[in-house]
């Protein structure tokens, strides 16, 4: 079990049960935090590990302070206009990330 903060590169991924009870792994892409709550961005995959439509799921996202190795608990966001708020801010992160493998040598 001890080794596993040295893969860094490796996608950290997280597995989420949706309503009907079925398991998406997704991987995350980031945390952002908005009027002091944090919201994970996640990318869900398939079964082969990739995601083919791009959509992104926001969740709120916290961490138990008291006790850092409990999972974080993620909380479906029900209010359209939080959503819209952690999609805009979530844009601007990807305008501003460096996503040069997404990007791929398009720029000359």
């Amino acid at each position: 079990m001890g080794n596993r903060n040295h893969k860094k590169e490796e996608e950290m991924t997280v597995e989420l049960e949706l309503e009907d009870g079925v398991i998406v792994t997704c991987a995350v892409i980031t945390i952002l935090t908005v009027q002091n709550q944090d919201y994970i961005a996640l990318l869900p995959l398939d079964e082969n590990g990739e995601n083919k439509d791009g959509e992104v799921w926001f969740y709120r996202y916290r961490e138990d302070e008291n006790d850092p190795d409990r999972e974080p608990e993620l909380t479906y966001i029900e209010d359209d206009g939080e959503y819209e708020i952690v999609a805009d801010i979530f844009d601007e992160y990807l305008d501003n990330a460096e996503f040069d493998e997404l990007v791929g040598e398009e720029e000359s």
